[in-house]
């Protein structure tokens, strides 16, 4: 079983980082995971169901393959876990991790609690690994030294939806988004994207209306209403673009609006680092193995989790060290790779610390393609194409 994991999940050692190995000082390594309970968002559709171990239980394969690895060098993996009500203090369950010589964190956690917990002095050399929060203003005005992002952030979503429509040649787009706060953040994501590949948005409109009864027997018929009106008067457009992260309309679309057009955004063709159909670059391995520990399908947020431990997994065998100063230079540097079952190693942009990514763009039950797209060049990295390049980027503590 052993030797069946270990060419998915590592990459080949080269020359000038390979570990000292067995033969120096035992490794035991303390990795945390940090989250809070918050409430998730109910989904729509009742096929979706709502699962309230999201993360921790990537975090947890992540970690015993982590000691697949690390038990032939000498190195032992534990997890800490943390996981606080979403109504108390995120900062004293912090602290009490870092007091205890925890410095490389797991963070499963909303943008204020997590700049709460990187602002603390002791959490300043620490590595923070962000899995949840996909807000670009961690990543530019809001950035901070010591955290590092899994997830792709709305703009390299939109980024990646929108090569895929300009190869398509759908450049005209009719953009609905909801009312709540990551809704806009959406939506400015999707204006970005537009200009920056040359769509046009033309129209524009703002759902804030939500249904009461849509389990009502009579639930369909006010959709069936709905929906046509809303999609009215948008322009000419080729697709409708929607942007509802709190799950209020936006699969209510598709086959709804008033024009015969695609539904692409938060729901119809969505941009994601994971998803359970999935299946190429042996991404089937590792659906399957998750599935049978947890009994469940593999989300997007466990598998951040679940890469963002085989990150430190990696950083630490790789320069036999567990010292989270010599760790974040090993991640920052142009010898770091992680696998993630995307054809291609990973790597961190330095200057705003987060992971390079290919981000597929699925349909419901199906992979539609995977961005980038061809033909959308970059000097150095094609995935840079995806998200802020570093000309672009905002954030002012680099490096």
């Amino acid at each position: 079983m052993l030797a069946f994991f270990l060419p998915l999940l590592t990459l080949p050692v080269r020359s000038d980082d390979a570990p000292a190995g067995s033969t120096g000082a035992a490794l035991d390594v303390k990795i945390a995971y940090l989250g809070k309970s918050y409430a998730e968002v109910e989904p729509l559709s009742l096929v979706d169901k709502v699962f309230t171990d999201k993360g921790i239980q990537g975090a947890r394969i992540g970690l015993v393959e982590d000691n697949m690895t690390g038990r032939l060098i000498g190195q032992t993996f534990r997890l800490v876990e943390a996981i606080i009500p979403e109504s108390e203090d995120i900062r004293p369950a912090a602290v009490n991790i870092l007091k205890s010589g925890v410095s490389l964190i797991v963070a499963d956690l909303e943008p204020t609690d997590l700049l709460e917990v990187a602002d603390i002095a002791e959490a300043h050399n620490a590595i923070i690994m962000n899995i949840r929060s996909n807000d670009g203003r961690l990543r530019n005005d809001q950035c901070r030294r010591n955290i590092f992002h899994v997830p792709p952030d709305w703009s390299m979503r939109a980024d990646a939806l929108a090569q895929f429509l300009i190869w398509k040649r759908w450049k005209r787009w009719g953009l609905i988004s909801g009312a709540q706060s990551q809704d806009k953040d959406y939506a400015d994501a999707l204006h970005r994207a537009a200009k920056r590949f040359g769509a046009e948005i033309v129209g524009e409109k703002l759902y804030a209306y939500v249904a009461g009864s849509r389990r009502t027997d009579t639930g369909h018929r006010q959709i069936q209403s709905q929906m046509p009106v809303l999609t009215q008067n948008l322009g000419n457009y080729d697709v409708i673009v929607v942007a509802d992260v709190g799950e209020n309309f936006g699969d209510y679309l598709l086959f709804n609006t008033f024009e015969p057009r695609p539904v692409a955004g938060t729901h119809g063709l969505i941009a994601v680092s994971w998803h359970r159909s999935y299946e190429e670059s042996a991404a089937t391995q590792m659906q399957n193995r998750f599935e049978r520990k947890t009994g469940r399908v593999m989300t997007e947020r466990d598998y951040s989790a679940w890469l963002a431990v085989r990150i430190f997994g990696e950083a630490v065998t790789r320069t036999n060290s567990s010292d989270a100063g010599t760790l974040r230079e090993y991640l920052i540097s142009d010898k770091f790779e992680v696998a993630g079952f995307k054809s291609q190693g990973m790597n961190f942009r330095r200057w705003d610390r987060q992971l390079r990514q290919p981000i597929l763009l699925v349909g419901p039950r199906a992979l539609v393609s995977i961005s980038p797209q061809e033909g959308f060049l970059h000097p150095k990295y094609l995935t840079d194409t995806l998200g802020f390049d570093e000309p672009e980027s905002r954030c002012q503590q680099r490096g």
